[in-house]
């Protein structure tokens, strides 16, 4: 309507300021309601295709789209395990930091197997200490065992001696010969039984006592996951969660966390597939939201994804028929304030209406343009000056429609 008023003031009314003054013609004389056509035709023929050129020209240089909304991600209120809740520390709508603990699931079984870690780890030091006793009382049988071997020796040698003169029995001498042997065994074996000892103080021991420790450290961390703590600052919602319930991490969650600034740094816009070619990343937008009426928040296009979401194809069981995707999708847009707080008092899920405007600047900074174009583009430039107040139009009708025109 606005772009209709626009055009007849330059189409309609020269035309009837013609027919008024240079031929004369008067309103409800030569110019009626049943001879308005034939009298105005060239203006109101001029008229429809100047408006039709310039709501086309607008709509696809300036385009406009009332699919945006602040969407915002949740974090799920879940456990890493199944369990019954032993202690809730938070209520309904309750504001938490990061960290801060929600609830807590029984933790018998935890604290059992966290027990019998400890348990182990007082073994392995129970029996280092052990190990070390026994490696003591080793040394004095390796003392014995070697004063054994060389009293056996000097009788050997005294006895041979005593062989060479016929003093002593020859077989006398080959038992002394024989207990050499045993007594030098005896000594191999308290030996090796001490480096038994200390490979078992140096490697084995501690090797035991690292993996109980180990063990330890991993049932402190099945104990720990069952408190279940914030993941990051924000509100919690849907949470009435209670001393009892069962919670599972695949089918029932406890809740919903919203992040603190979930949905107030970008507003997400679907904008028609045919303004893909004109939708680049820098330009200048607006939006009014109905969350904060009355407001127009300067913003702009961050990110253009560069798929439209309507065409995606996931494999199944089933052959796809290219007739379910007739609906067109729209171009995904991200929008930024421009300035910083832009978004604060907007209610993230609010639904608003945005423009993006075409600029032209560069190119008309060229001075390799031609006239034609520079013509051109300063007219694609000027009429988004009519987007603006047709938004802002909106924005001061936007709560009339929602209040009373709605119906609720």
């Amino acid at each position: 309507m606005f772009e209709l008023l626009l055009c007849s003031l330059l189409t309609i009314f020269p035309d009837y300021l013609f027919r008024r003054y240079a031929q004369g013609k008067r309103i409800g004389h030569d110019i009626t309601l049943y001879t308005v056509w034939y009298e105005l035709r060239w203006g109101i023929t001029a008229c429809l295709v100047l408006t039709v050129s310039l709501i086309t020209m607008i709509f696809y240089f300036h385009p406009s789209t009332k699919n945006v909304t602040a969407i915002f991600r949740t974090v799920s209120i879940l456990p890493e395990s199944t369990g019954r809740v032993e202690e809730v520390f938070v209520g309904l709508n309750q504001k938490v930091e990061a960290g801060t603990p929600l609830f807590r699931l029984d933790s018998s079984e935890q604290e059992a197997a966290l027990e019998t870690a400890r348990r182990r780890i007082a073994e392995a030091d129970a029996a280092m200490t052990v190990a070390q006793t026994e490696l003591a009382g080793v040394d004095g049988q390796i003392r014995e065992a070697q004063g054994a071997y060389q009293t056996a020796v000097d009788e050997y040698e005294m006895k041979s001696q005593l062989l060479t003169n016929n003093a002593v029995a020859k077989r006398e001498v080959d038992r002394l010969a024989t207990t050499i042997d045993s007594r030098k065994g005896a000594v191999d074996a308290v030996l090796a039984k001490k480096q038994t000892l200390q490979t078992q103080i140096a490697v084995l021991l501690p090797a035991q006592k690292a993996s109980a420790e180990a063990a330890q450290a991993q049932a402190q961390v099945e104990l720990d996951k069952t408190t279940v703590r914030a993941g990051v600052t924000g509100t919690v919602q849907q949470f009435t969660l209670r001393p009892g319930d069962v919670v599972n991490a695949m089918l029932r969650p406890a809740g919903i966390l919203v992040p603190e600034n979930a949905g107030r740094t970008t507003l997400v816009a679907g904008f028609g597939q045919i303004e893909a070619q004109v939708m680049k990343r820098g330009m200048i937008a607006e939006a009014t939201c109905i969350g904060k009426p009355f407001t127009i928040i300067p913003m702009v296009v961050t990110e253009v994804q560069d798929v439209i979401a309507a065409g995606q194809l996931r494999a199944s069981d089933q052959l796809v028929d290219v007739q379910q995707m007739g609906q067109p999708g729209t171009l995904t847009v991200f929008l930024e304030p421009l300035f910083q707080g832009g978004l604060d008092a907007v209610p993230p899920g609010s639904s608003c209406i945005a423009n993006a405007y075409t600029n032209n600047h560069d190119a008309l900074a060229d001075p390799n343009i031609s006239s034609g174009k520079w013509l051109l583009l300063h007219i694609v430039d000027a009429v988004g000056l009519v987007h603006a107040m047709i938004l802002r139009m909106q924005a001061t009708l936007l709560p009339v429609q929602t209040l009373v025109l709605s119906g609720h």
